[in-house]
């Protein structure tokens, strides 16, 4: 006899902030959501080791700490959180349809409601030195970890308005900022360039790569190599900070819901509406603009509202034949 699949009110998908936040505000609405955490349960946070600018926490927080204590909210109200990976997914294009999920490639669940809060990955070198050191000097997000810099020398790795925003923050708050760019030029629009080039403590590289990371439980400095003439130098930094893109973690959802050019997707107005009836994307799944743990939090608690609303306009889907 084959196995019934399992019907679920509203299902989440992702263990970040938004999908946690999500989860709490779901239970307590009554959906009974289902999340599953994906491959990096608690998402990019658990990656980082001190947590200062999320509210309510005056003497901050470790990451993985911090997701611990959302899951454990999340639970208190009667989520069902689940350890596994959502690897196909067939939604609906009709308001009231059921939307089917495939988790690990096996089970099967029909959902009423899908909350996406898959996030998105910061690309990094793939050195191995770099890798190491994520954590101990090394990090994604200036605006989140450039406070434990406050009067030292970093560097910042990109060429974009990314790169050039965050070179820009972390020179009001750091002796000296180094910035390296792989090619001759900056891809960051006019203005972002002026702005960098009329801070006086950001030194530009150009045609410079980080060739090693130096340090073996924090960043003392790294040794960079000029990609024209292969000479190598070594720089004294405390802070390594890599700008140099994120990628969302969308690819399930390509061809059914609509996306940017480069996979985020795509809502409506200011709600966490997508094109699919039921079916709601919040986080840095669907925002590429503030890419914070609070503003994560902020659309995930969007999403779970949007998804009871929605349910409350719908019939209940019958039970399959």
């Amino acid at each position: 006899m084959a196995e019934k699949i399992e019907r679920v009110k509203t299902l989440i998908i992702g263990s970040g902030p938004a999908g946690y936040t999500a989860a709490i505000y779901a239970a307590r609405a009554d959906l009974k959501p289902v999340l599953y955490t994906g491959m990096e349960p608690g998402g990019q946070l658990t990656t980082t080791t001190e947590v200062d600018n999320f509210p309510g926490y005056p003497e901050g927080i470790d990451g993985p700490t911090m997701m611990v204590q959302l899951q454990q909210q999340a639970e208190r109200f009667g989520t069902d959180v689940r350890i596994g990976m959502v690897t196909a997914v067939e939604l609906s294009d009709q308001v009231g349809g059921i939307h089917k999920v495939t988790v690990d490639d096996s089970k099967e669940i029909e959902a009423e409601t899908i909350i996406i809060s898959t996030g998105a990955s910061a690309k990094y070198l793939n050195i191995p030195s770099e890798q190491r050191l994520r954590g101990g000097g090394v990090s994604a997000c200036a605006v989140c970890d450039g406070f434990f810099y406050k009067g030292q020398d970093v560097a910042i790795v990109g060429a974009g308005d990314t790169a050039a925003e965050e070179a820009s923050y972390l020179a009001n708050i750091c002796n000296k900022v180094t910035m390296l760019v792989r090619k001759d030029y900056m891809r960051a629009s006019k203005a972002m360039q002026h702005r960098v080039n009329s801070l006086e403590n950001i030194e530009i590289r150009y045609n410079t790569e980080v060739d090693e990371v130096l340090g073996d439980q924090v960043v003392e400095g790294i040794r960079v190599v000029n990609n024209q003439t292969g000479e190598k130098e070594e720089i004294a930094v405390t802070g390594l900070f890599i700008a140099i893109g994120h990628k969302p973690n969308t690819d399930i959802f390509k061809g059914q819901l609509d996306m940017d050019e480069t996979g985020y997707i795509i809502t409506q107005g200011k709600s966490t509406k997508t094109n699919r009836p039921g079916v709601f994307a919040s986080g840095d799944a669907q925002d590429k603009e503030y890419r914070q743990a609070i503003t994560a939090a902020g659309t995930g608690c969007m999403a779970a509202l949007d998804a009871e609303r929605y349910l409350a306009t719908v019939e209940t889907p019958q039970e399959m034949v």
